[in-house]
């Protein structure tokens, strides 16, 4: 078992990555109640083994409806009510064990419910175990705006339980990759050169296999938060990959890709993007894309119109006065955060991976 400690200004807390990961949770005390937000299905596959570890007896969970719908202010409002109802008060704890979604309308629910109660991450997917879960963002969507309200808050503990990630689908764990691939980019060839060695023969059912890979890549995030919580600076180079991401969720109304094969594309597009620019060597921009294709099929992106893509990407939450901050690969460990991007390179990248035509 792996313990991270994360270190901010908002407080210290610990991201707990091994077998026997929901024990801790048993060490969380002085709350009046507790409550669990998650999904039906998954609570039905886990929810005995996590009451078990947890120490807690009989849970009653609050539900919500698998999915990105879910990641919005009438759910966060439903959710309120019901923990009102059942009796939930200001020393109450709310636990999110669920995927990406769970995590962010749970602690958006939590930081605002009677103007914030105790905070609790139970990951259940790779995305949310090494990226999503740590770092204290929570968020609903409107409209087609993802993440669009929200607020910093971070969590009194994340325990992540490596078991739980054998009931992904293929296509949920395989999206989870992609952030991996993300944060060994920005982690350096240690990492990166493991993946290049291992990815492949990574599956959901690897729970040994799959701790070492979870608490290499969650270290990554602990040490970015750590130093930048709110992401005045350092904390963008996590957005590697997502300016992309986002535009395409955005232009296919978040139905055709799940966010990390989303970002899987962001990466292939914004690597291509660097070498336009004259920012990353062929060599290496080579093996990126190499790993992110090991990695798993991508949905395809064919019959978008490049258009529709580039008036999308200003809308991005990071971009400032319109103007994006774009996060482009320097080396394998290095990237560089800048605005001075032409239009013109970013839309080539776009159309060339896009076609195929961007080979070797």
């Amino acid at each position: 078992m792996k313990r991270l400690r994360v270190r901010s200004k908002s407080g210290e807390y610990d991201v707990i990555v091994g077998e026997g990961a929901w024990h801790s949770l048993r060490r969380l005390e002085g709350h009046s109640s507790r409550f669990v937000l998650t999904e039906p299905g998954l609570w039905k596959r886990w929810g005995g083994k996590f009451s078990r570890d947890a120490g807690w007896g009989r849970v009653r969970p609050v539900f919500i409806p698998a999915g990105e719908r879910s990641k919005s202010l009438a759910m966060a409002g439903r959710v309120a009510c019901e923990l009102l109802e059942r009796g939930a008060d200001r020393r109450s704890l709310l636990v999110a064990f669920g995927g990406g979604v769970v995590g962010d309308l749970g602690g958006f629910v939590a930081s605002t419910y009677m103007r914030g109660i105790a905070l609790a991450q139970a990951p259940t997917t790779v995305l949310a175990q090494v990226d999503s879960a740590i770092g204290g963002k929570t968020a609903v969507n409107v409209r087609a705006m993802k993440n669009l309200i929200g607020t910093f808050y971070p969590p009194c503990q994340v325990v992540s339980e490596p078991a739980v990630l054998g009931s992904l689908s293929t296509r949920a764990f395989q999206s989870g990759l992609y952030e991996v691939i993300k944060h060994a980019i920005l982690s350096g060839p240690d990492l990166f050169g493991f993946l290049e060695s291992n990815l492949a023969a990574l599956g959901p059912k690897q729970a040994s296999r799959l701790e070492a890979v979870v608490g290499r890549a969650a270290q990554v995030k602990v040490d970015v938060v750590t130093r930048d919580e709110r992401e005045a600076g350092l904390r963008r180079v996590l957005n590697l990959g997502h300016t992309y991401g986002h535009a395409l969720e955005e232009v296919t109304a978040y139905r055709r890709f799940q966010h990390g094969e989303a970002v899987g594309w962001g990466l292939l597009l914004v690597t291509r993007l660097a070498e336009l620019v004259g920012l990353l060597e062929s060599a290496a921009g080579r093996r990126i894309r190499d790993l992110v294709r090991q990695a798993g099929h991508l949905p395809p992106i064919r019959d978008l119109r490049w258009e529709r893509i580039l008036n999308l990407l200003p809308r991005d939450k990071k971009a400032v006065g319109g103007n994006i901050h774009w996060v482009l690969p320097e080396r394998i460990g290095k990237v560089q955060i800048t605005p001075d991007v032409p239009a013109g390179a970013v839309a080539a990248a776009f159309r060339e991976v896009q076609r195929g035509a961007w080979h070797e």
